[in-house]
């Protein structure tokens, strides 16, 4: 699965979602799962589990396709229509502004490597702010040094 708005999986979530009143964080909860993850689950960027799946299938009432489906290896193709989205065009916009000076501090504070995006945490939180509340996201990736 790849994430696609218009996809009949990612329709019945959101349904589902939409009809019950359920928030992400109510789902993440249930299945025990980090919040961040579980959306990225739920939106196809991640196979889940089959106990997840079960779960998050009970608690929304998900047809047993929308299930299994949720537990097959998605495809992680980058959708450039995507990249449109004024949200997600932030984040590129960032990295297009920050990468290079990340990459220099991970190089200087690590050595030789990257930062993992496959053995990471990701952690998202609302903080008030006197100017106007922040959106904070954390990314809490493992170093992997290049092997020569």
């Amino acid at each position: 699965m790849v994430y696609d708005p218009a996809s009949p999986v990612i329709t019945e979530i959101e349904q589902r979602r939409s009809a019950t009143g359920i928030s992400w964080q109510k789902l993440a909860d249930h299945i025990d799962r980090p919040l961040v993850w579980t959306v990225a689950a739920l939106l196809g960027s991640h196979p889940m589990p089959a106990k997840e799946a079960a779960a998050a299938g009970e608690l929304l009432d998900l047809s047993p396709e929308t299930v299994a489906a949720l537990q097959r290896q998605p495809y992680r193709t980058a959708d450039p229509a995507l990249q449109t989205d004024p949200t997600i065009y932030r984040f590129v916009e960032l990295i297009n502004v920050y990468g290079p000076a990340f990459k220099a501090l991970i190089h200087e504070e690590f050595g030789d490597g990257i930062m993992s995006a496959i053995n990471c945490n990701v952690s998202f939180e609302r903080r008030a702010d006197p100017g106007g509340d922040r959106v904070v996201v954390t990314i809490d990736g493992k170093f992997l040094p290049y092997q020569w």
